[in-house]
């Protein structure tokens, strides 16, 4: 259930502990305030979602909110104790907030330099044979610098699941795998990957082996959809502009929540079409995490220690600045945010041949924003775009007049594409202000197909 962005205000009813079928509660940025319920689905802090309501307050740690002060609590603030009890106390108090900043310093340590997944099922080097087919070829989904992706099968889990095996051998290899680990341990969004568990440990010849057990997307990735072969061609219906939208909307709420929710927050450094996963009902999720940076509290950018020796990311989506040995920053995200949606709606790569001698995508769609927007669009948008005799043309008007009355969804969302990709970083809107956004394009849209 999806109430977020509702302005709702007052308590959180407690007849929601009731609702035993609710997979996921969205309560997030209402004017709700006051004690979180603590029964049904509020017991698991995976399925709900409240960021955004200042005022509220939980009983518990588990939702990340502030706690309440219980009633019990109150009164014994305002009993009177003897002061020796009240030394005691206060003495006890300090020695557990000593060690338990001692502990968080030494796991702090620990998962810095070994990531560590303890509460995960462990999973040997024999069970990744049996699970891949002996890592048949049948079952390779993809492979990439850092590692090679293979389907699998694994008791524990009623689907089918992906597992990324770590290319050890590559330099950068192992810094790539715990960088992921470290990210996906820290994570938890309905619009990123899944990780089930990470496997390390040696293979038959006892080399090191490494590798990360992730959901897996049945649809594949959006650069198969917006870019298919000739085989996928006929396997794969063209994307409607309606999941276009849909697929914007959640890539930036996953970039929202790098950027603006998660604990620490970080910087993905390397998004583009082929790490936007796709599930059973094309609903987007990011994936590939092997360059992302955690960054400083209070402030866009990475500490010095992570400053671009070279370019992080790939040949047209990344930052131009990052070219110039920038550090790297959340406005990088968005600039790869704003080419994958002039992508998207365009039909062309960043590194299409036509873009050479100053032009670019950028440029392309620049020059014909916004009165001759519809000349660039991919034809698989909008048919009525695509040549036509006269009558047909007629005919397909006439069938699509909604999505045509849609344009200036599209000139929207355009216009997004273009502030997110500008040259100069300052110029760039905010993630948070980019997801707000491209929400009400997609209501606004949703209100047209209706």
């Amino acid at each position: 259930m999806d109430l977020s962005r509702n302005n709702l205000s007052g308590q959180v009813p407690d007849f929601f502990e009731a609702f035993s079928s609710l997979s996921l509660l969205n309560l997030s940025f209402n004017n709700l305030e006051g004690p979180m319920p603590t029964g049904g689905i509020f017991q698991n802090a995976s399925k709900v979602f409240v960021q955004g309501n200042k005022e509220l307050r939980a009983v518990s740690p588990l939702l990340s909110l502030p706690l309440c002060h219980t009633a019990a609590s109150q009164q014994r603030h305002r009993s009177n104790i003897a002061n020796i009890v009240g030394f005691s106390v206060l003495a006890l108090v300090m020695l557990s907030c000593f060690g338990v900043i001692f502990l968080k310093k030494r796991k702090k340590v620990k998962q810095e330099d070994h990531p560590s997944f303890e509460e995960l099922k462990k999973f040997t080097y024999a069970d990744l044979v049996k699970a891949t087919n002996g890592f048949s070829l049948a079952n390779l989904v993809g492979s990439g610098k850092y590692g090679s992706v293979y389907k699998g099968r694994i008791e524990s889990e009623e689907h089918a699941v992906a597992i990324k095996v770590s290319k050890l051998d590559q330099p950068g290899a192992t810094k790539s795998f715990i960088a992921e680990c470290q990210a996906l341990r820290n994570t938890r969004h309905r619009n990123l990957v899944r990780v089930i568990t990470v496997c390390s440990t040696s293979d038959l010849t006892g080399h090191e082996f490494k590798a990360l057990f992730l959901e897996y997307m049945v649809n594949g990735n959006l650069e198969s959809w917006l870019h298919p072969t000739l085989h996928e061609h006929h396997l794969k219906r063209p994307l409607s502009l309606s999941s276009r939208i849909a697929i914007t909307v959640d890539i930036a709420a996953a970039l929202d929540y790098l950027h603006n929710h998660c604990t620490p927050p970080m910087t993905h450094c390397d998004l583009k079409p082929s790490n936007v996963l796709l599930d059973d009902v094309m609903g987007a999720c990011v994936g590939d995490f092997g360059l992302t940076k955690f960054v400083h509290s209070y402030t866009s950018t990475i500490d010095g220690s992570t400053s671009l020796v070279g370019p992080r990311g790939s040949v047209g989506y990344i930052a131009p600045e990052y070219g110039f040995g920038s550090k790297i920053s959340t406005e990088g995200d968005v600039y790869s945010y704003g080419v994958i949606i002039l992508e998207m709606l365009t039909g062309k790569r960043p590194t299409d041949e036509m873009f050479k001698d100053g032009l670019s995508l950028y440029n392309f769609v620049e020059k014909s924003f916004p009165e001759k927007i519809g000349e660039i669009l991919d034809p698989r948008i909008i048919p009525c775009y695509a040549d036509q005799d006269e009558e047909a043309g007629r005919a397909v008007h006439q069938e699509n007049h909604h999505q045509m009355a849609g344009m200036s969804c599209i000139i929207r969302l355009v216009k997004i594409g273009l502030m997110c990709a500008a040259e100069t970083p300052k110029y760039r809107p905010s993630m948070q202000d980019v997801y707000i956004e491209v929400t009400a394009i997609k209501e606004a849209f949703s209100s047209l197909q209706g």
